[in-house]
């Protein structure tokens, strides 16, 4: 039998409780002041039908960018060393410790019409991106990526190079490995870095705001729409703050076996 867990001393269990409290209260006094009688009627109107429609666009081909180029970079990351790698994992780390105002502004300046890169794609191929889903997009998965990454990286750190040396032990190639090996022993982890990025993709504002605007029905994103209600209707503002709520809830939910139960 194990022996009973020792009482927490004050000293722990006083800032923790702040800590608790300071994580809940905001979300009480969201659900508090929330205009549940006419929720639904906010949530479907033509305004915010259109930042569904935008979001769930967005968020999705964000989280599929992320899965098609996260998962290459993941097992690059997790499977070599040096310093290469190193500055290959700050840049994976960047977004999520940048100020999102500052990651838009910096893709303005990369991608928009006479950035660095965006100057070229406008004139050789006829691309802008800014001000448009497409840039949304490339917002989003800006700061999605990460997520991603680092949780299939982990994954495969976790699992080790064994499987991989037996398979090529066997004879199989490094592709053959990869697809038949690598990839369904990571599948839980794939699928959570997926529905992290996506939730990420789907609550992401400042970048988007700084990059892609806030155009209706192209680029105002459900984050973005409750931003701009803020001012004129904060009860609609509140009804949009509680949908993203209940989706960042969801994801928690699905991934309960992976993250809440440790």
């Amino acid at each position: 039998m194990s022996a009973p867990p020792r009482p927490t001393p004050p000293a722990i269990a006083v800032p923790a409780a702040f800590a608790v409290a300071l994580l809940a209260l905001p979300v009480v006094g969201l659900l508090q002041r929330a205009p549940w009688s006419t929720l639904l009627e906010r949530l479907t109107s033509a305004e915010i039908l259109d930042a569904i429609r935008v979001s769930a666009t967005v968020s999705v081909v964000a989280a599929l960018l992320c899965l098609a180029l996260g998962l290459p970079l993941a097992w690059i990351l997790a499977r070599h060393e040096g310093r290469t790698i190193a500055v290959l994992r700050i840049l994976v780390l960047l977004p999520m410790v940048l100020p999102p105002v500052v990651g838009g502004t910096a893709l303005l300046f990369a991608l928009g019409r006479r950035g660095l890169f965006g100057e070229w794609l406008d004139r050789w191929f006829g691309i802008t991106l800014p001000f448009t889903t497409a840039g949304a997009v490339v917002a989003a998965t800006f700061v999605a990526l990460p997520f991603f990454v680092t949780t299939v990286e982990s994954a495969l750190r976790d699992e080790g190079p064994a499987l991989d040396e037996a398979a090529a032990l066997a004879g199989a190639s490094p592709w053959q490995t990869f697809v038949h090996v690598t990839l369904p022993s990571l599948r839980g982890s794939i699928a959570a870095g997926v529905a992290l990025s996506w939730a990420r993709a789907l609550g992401e504002f400042g970048a988007t705001i700084t990059f892609a605007g806030s155009l209706g029905g192209r680029t105002r994103t459900l984050p973005v729409e409750a931003f701009l209600a803020l001012e004129q209707d904060p009860e609609t503002a509140i009804a949009v703050s509680v949908l993203l709520l209940a989706i960042s809830l969801s994801v928690l939910a699905v991934l309960r076996g992976r993250w809440l139960d440790r």
